[in-house]
């Protein structure tokens, strides 16, 4: 049994063997609705924290992903460390963690998948038993206190300057606004045509190129993520750049686009559905971007009617918009 603490949410998760699921469920229905906040606890779990965040003072990729955020985001809630500061973290009292738990775990907004050895209507019993006495609606403080949009800000090039010489690498981020999360519109695929092939495999200038997207329920980034040895980081972002510049102008040939549908239709299975927490994970997923109970039988299809124009347009509405660029290491000379 876990929680984790994420930019929108609570996750929790479980996972029992069925011949004892009564007593797993006990155990799961006292953490949801009577958490113990013992002030021995508290205190160590505050000790560690705290400890990481000193650690990470002088971690270089700790402190580019702070000036991220702050660059991106502003004073908006998202700018804002999960782990908190060594200030917020002194103050918070097992009172405030009682207080938080009791304005927020509520009904309204709860997602439950469970994969298993269960027939339904002991489940429908199972989850009366688990959530039935929390509150209908947790306090309107607490819905509102991150609700406002917000969009990625375009602010240029961030430096975070390392002696990183010894290790060999430079490391940047790009991120571009997206659409929302909750759309999931198939011609996001265009975001998975990557800089990948051209860095890495033509060029062999990165260890490492990875481009994903960040869905936040109130904002959306692109990021593009390599490591290359400190002398070819000019050469490795400008081909970066020059790759996505391509594809919001020109978009994708029918042959790359033919190339990603095969991949994410044939990568799904063993990314979201290799086992029955994979699966769990991946059906609350489904509900909190309401795309319904059926979807993964719909993905192909939907993935298959996505044409070139579809990718075409969508490539330069998404991006086309003003980058940020982060370098983590040793400065890049007169032309980075």
């Amino acid at each position: 049994m876990s929680f984790s603490a994420r930019r929108d949410r609570i996750d929790g998760s479980m996972r029992m063997v069925s011949a004892q699921q009564d007593a797993a469920f006990d155990l799961l229905r006292l953490a949801v609705n009577k958490p113990r906040f013992d002030q021995e606890v508290v205190d160590r779990i505050r000790g560690q924290t705290i400890s990481g965040i000193i650690a990470n003072e002088r971690d270089p990729e700790a402190i580019a992903k702070r000036k991220w955020r702050r660059a991106l985001y502003g004073m908006h809630p998202y700018s804002r460390s999960g782990e908190g500061t060594n200030v917020s973290l002194a103050g918070i009292t097992a009172a405030d963690l009682g207080a938080f738990h009791k304005a927020t775990f509520a009904r309204d907004g709860l997602h439950v998948a469970l994969v298993g050895d269960i027939d339904a209507k002991t489940l429908g019993d199972k989850l009366d038993h688990l959530f039935g006495e929390l509150r209908r609606e947790a306090d309107a403080f607490s819905r509102r206190r991150c609700c406002r949009r917000t969009r990625p800000a375009g602010r240029g090039k961030l430096r975070s300057p390392a002696d990183l010489a010894a290790i060999g690498f430079s490391r940047r981020r790009t991120a571009r606004p997206t659409i929302l999360r909750r759309v999931r519109n198939p011609r996001r695929i265009v975001l998975h045509l990557t800089p990948v092939r051209e860095v890495r495999e033509k060029r062999g200038l990165a260890y490492g190129v990875h481009s994903y997207l960040v869905d936040y329920e109130h904002s959306d980034e692109f990021r593009v993520t390599t490591a290359t040895r400190s002398n070819r980081a000019v050469e490795t972002l400008s081909i970066v750049r020059q790759v996505v510049k391509d594809l919001a102008e020109m978009g994708p040939t029918e042959a790359e686009l033919e190339a990603s549908k095969k991949h994410l239709i044939g990568a799904f299975p063993f990314d979201n559905l290799h086992s029955s927490s994979s699966i769990a994970a991946t059906l609350v997923e489904l509900q909190l971007d309401n795309l319904g109970i059926d979807y993964i039988q719909r993905r192909a299809a939907l993935i298959d009617k996505v044409t070139l124009d579809h990718v075409k347009a969508a490539a330069k509405k998404l991006l086309s918009a003003e980058r940020t660029i982060m370098i983590v290491g040793p400065a890049l000379g007169a032309k980075g």
